[in-house]
């Protein structure tokens, strides 16, 4: 997940730049995105689940140790896994301390069949180390040598910040799975 959290960050950050700045506070909500596969195997001794996707793909998932009812999970299950996010983006005041957060919770489902909702939240300082206005881009670096840069559409919202400005990144992930057992 922390991959994919990065990558829509990048995303996030691209576009609406100039708004995040310029009111100082701004949330970008993520899309939801909902996949249903069927269960087409079951190792039980790597704990390893063999998906098939709605477009007839096949992907391995291997469940930690905390699926505590992966016994319950059978061949012909549907699965629906529904993922969200959304990153908040926040101008910090000269002075303000530097933020390097992250915080994880998971619940599981109550019911008949094996489910779970897993979140993840993490809220790092970042410093602009460089703007260029030709490309337009602007980069960033931030905690455990954290880097990232990325083209901006709009060349106006470069002009709302400068090299050494500091920027409080916050991203939320969720993900809810759920079984159908087979009929």
């Amino acid at each position: 997940m922390r991959r994919l959290s990065v990558g829509l960050m990048a995303a996030a950050l691209v576009l609406p730049l100039t708004p995040a700045l310029r009111a100082q506070t701004k949330t970008l909500p993520g899309e939801m995105t909902t996949v249903t596969a069927t269960v087409e195997a079951v190792n039980a001794s790597t704990r390893t689940v063999t998906l098939k996707g709605p477009k007839g793909n096949y992907v391995d998932v291997v469940a930690p140790d905390s699926v505590t009812r992966f016994s319950e999970i059978k061949v012909g299950d549907k699965i629906t896994a529904r993922y969200y996010d959304n990153i908040v983006l926040r101008v910090k005041h000269p002075g303000e301390t530097s933020v390097d957060s992250d915080s994880t919770a998971l619940t599981r489902g109550t019911g008949s069949k094996p489910g779970a909702t897993a979140s993840t939240q993490r809220t790092i300082t970042a410093t602009i180390t460089e703007i260029d206005p030709k490309v337009p881009s602007i980069t960033f670096s931030g905690p455990n040598n954290w880097k990232y840069s990325s083209r901006v559409e709009d060349k106006k919202a470069l002009a709302t910040v400068k090299v050494g400005d500091k920027v409080d990144i916050t991203w939320t992930e969720a993900l809810l799975v759920s079984f159908e057992a087979t009929k």
